[in-house]
């Protein structure tokens, strides 16, 4: 596997005559891609029809002339101001009922036919400049689809489409009314014209009606982004890329993902931390400067089953402190090389840097690049410069199956989003945990979706919070040591309870009887020792008892190699759970030290040390914020 590393960059930001020199740098600094565009529109087109390429021509002349490959963006997430004119309606509605108006990015509902027809032109205007032009080596189709709560949009277009998307789903009222419950309450519709968006309600509205909304709105991305890949196949042979976030979860990316070439993700370690994970004050305190040690490697590993035959990319790497976090603290000094490192031995491609210069205005002014906005070195630059040199002189890594595999469903997140029966019941943080715990024992993971039919290359498979599992996928986890659950095969589709009541898995005689979810403050100890917290079920059935808590409830029940999960671990019985498992499944779990985690590739191991201490393993010193490899 080839690597190499790119840059984000913004010829518009700066002179003409700064460019030469940016992009000689670059190469100086052992970068070989070079992302441009995706916020251009208004330079491009900056009246309707008025085409200004000329600028862009020259930018791509320069940044190529250095030897750069360059990945060029769709500009359709920052629509310019005219857009607006010639669609007043085109801007996303919050739940609230406010426009989200123009001013800065994502300004537009997925739903809007006008505005999904121009995105589409737009991509077609570039793709018949330059779709040919073989300095163009990939395209990124807008960009962070998701960012800024914008997938759920509650306009007039919105509403409109999501009919017509119901007609299609149900085909009669009769069945649309009986697939909700909506006898309940007396909500029954006489037809699909009288059924609103589930918004602005006295309660909560139907959780069938808003998993519906949820599962329109994954489809309207889809429909959206569909424009612009027909668009750009028609005119190019380069692979045609796409960067998601990181917790974003209210769209299917294994969807938006099975029409493109590549899955890239952007990774911002120390924001994430701050801005989108639960911890304690402690966990977040230890790990200020550094990100949660499995944050960034869970998304590695989820983009590269998104991508096609496993390719993916770090599209965006953060290079130092960033602006939009509540707290924005700098890297550790190494944790940039760290990062980069970490993402490679993951089976990454290109580790791209945002940005090449910090902006001196604008809403990211305070958002730090490769260079200061004074166009001196920042920190980063060098930490990138040394992967460069390592990358040069290191052999290629060859990838591997790993040995453990991690079931992860999107429309599972918006089940529970939905119905969480307690607050701060989430699927990612489920599934971060059962991820945690397996990388804590030093194990390597691949993720996998839902609509997966063969585990038997898997000694050991987890599927914890699958909503409502397919059959196939109930099938296959029966190929080997498995796990299910806590709040497994729970539901329908429609989110209903079925009958059988759930987990209802073949060979398991399981039934979750009754669920309760726990405040943050309690918790019931496990006989020989952890602890249960968030979510605990009564299990019926006359499969085996494998843990029990003090209370008398069974929290782990099995017979052969299935296993069911009633109940959510903290830390120190989810590293039981996955000792035994392994231990059933011929795989060896270590204990690591606190902040160490390994990647195993089929050439090298790596081990990366995110703690503030160093720290012994396998005869190495690995140093804070450093990475470490041998070959195996």
């Amino acid at each position: 596997m080839n690597r190499a590393l790119g840059v984000c960059y913004y010829p518009e930001h700066w002179p003409e005559e700064m460019w030469a020199r940016d992009a000689a740098e670059m190469v100086e600094a052992g970068i070989s891609w070079v992302r441009i565009g995706e916020f251009a529109w208004s330079r491009i087109e900056p009246e309707p029809g008025d085409f200004r390429f000329d600028w862009l021509d020259r930018a791509i002349a320069v940044l190529s002339g250095a030897g750069l490959k360059i990945i060029l963006g769709t500009p359709t997430c920052t629509p310019p101001r005219w857009m607006l004119e010639r669609f007043p309606d085109m801007l996303a509605v919050d739940a609230q009922g406010h426009v989200r108006g123009f001013g800065s990015r994502r300004h537009y509902c997925f739903s809007h036919a006008g505005y999904r027809a121009a995105s589409g032109k737009i991509a077609e205007v570039l793709g018949d400049r330059y779709g040919r032009d073989a300095r163009i080596h990939a395209w990124q189709i807008d960009n962070e689809y998701g960012c800024h709560d914008t997938i759920l949009s509650y306009s007039e277009a919105a509403r409109d489409a999501f009919r017509a998307w119901l007609v299609q789903r149900y085909q009669s009222i009769d069945a649309l009314n009986d697939a909700w419950g909506n006898v309940f309450w007396s909500m029954e519709y006489r037809s699909f014209d009288k059924i609103g968006l589930p918004n602005l309600t006295v309660t909560q509205p139907n959780p069938s009606h808003e998993l519906a909304f949820r599962r329109f709105s994954s489809d309207q991305v889809v429909a959206y982004h569909e424009v612009q890949v027909a668009a750009l196949r028609a005119r190019t042979e380069a692979p045609l890329i796409h960067n998601y976030m990181g917790r974003v979860l209210e769209f299917d990316h294994f969807d938006v993902g099975a029409s493109i070439d590549i899955a890239s993700w952007d990774s911002y370690p120390i924001g994430f931390l701050s801005d989108r994970l639960e911890g304690s004050a402690e966990h977040k305190a230890r790990y200020l400067q550094q990100g949660d040690p499995d944050m960034q490697a869970f998304h590695h590993d989820l983009y590269r089953a998104v991508g096609k035959d496993g390719r993916w990319w770090v599209m965006e790497q953060q290079p130092g402190p960033v602006n939009w976090a509540p707290h924005n603290p700098a890297p550790l000094p190494g944790m940039v090389r760290l990062w980069s490192w970490e993402a490679f031995a993951h089976g990454a491609e290109v580790v791209s840097y945002f940005r090449w210069r910090q902006a001196p205005f604008a809403q990211e002014q305070m958002h730090a690049g490769l260079k200061r906005p004074d166009n001196a070195p920042a920190p980063g630059l060098e930490e990138a410069a040394q992967v460069g040199r390592e990358i040069a002189d290191m052999p290629q890594i060859a990838l591997q199956q790993a040995p453990v595999a991690l079931v992860f469903d999107y429309p599972s997140e918006w089940a529970w989003a939905t119905l969480p029966q307690g607050d701060g019941f989430s699927y990612f943080r489920l599934m971060l945990d059962a991820y945690r715990a397996l990388r804590r024992c030093g194990f390597s993971i691949d993720i996998v979706p839902s609509n997966t039919t063969d585990l038997s290359a898997y000694a050991l498979v987890l599927a914890p919070g699958l909503a409502a599992m397919p059959e196939a996928l109930q099938q296959a986890l029966g190929q080997t040591v498995a796990l299910v659950g806590p709040r497994s095969n729970a539901v329908t589709d429609e989110l209903r309870i079925p009958t059988p009541m759930g987990p209802d898995l073949p060979g398991l005689d399981v039934t979750a009887a009754r669920v309760e979810s726990l405040p943050p403050h309690v918790q019931r100890p496990v006989l020989g020792g952890g602890a249960v917290q968030h979510w605990i079920e009564d299990l019926d059935g006359s499969a085996d008892t494998l843990i029990e808590a003090e209370t008398g409830q069974a929290v782990l029940k099995g017979d052969g190699p299935m296993h069911y999960l009633g109940a959510w671990p903290d830390a120190e019985l989810w590293e039981r759970i996955v000792h035994g498992l392994a231990k059933e499944a011929g795989l060896a779990a270590q204990n690591l030290p606190e902040g160490l985690r390994l990647r195993d590739t089929r050439t090298h191991r790596f081990a990366f040390n995110y703690g503030p201490e160093p720290v012994d393993f396998q005869g190495k010193t690995i140093m804070p914020a450093d990475v470490a490899w041998w070959g195996i």
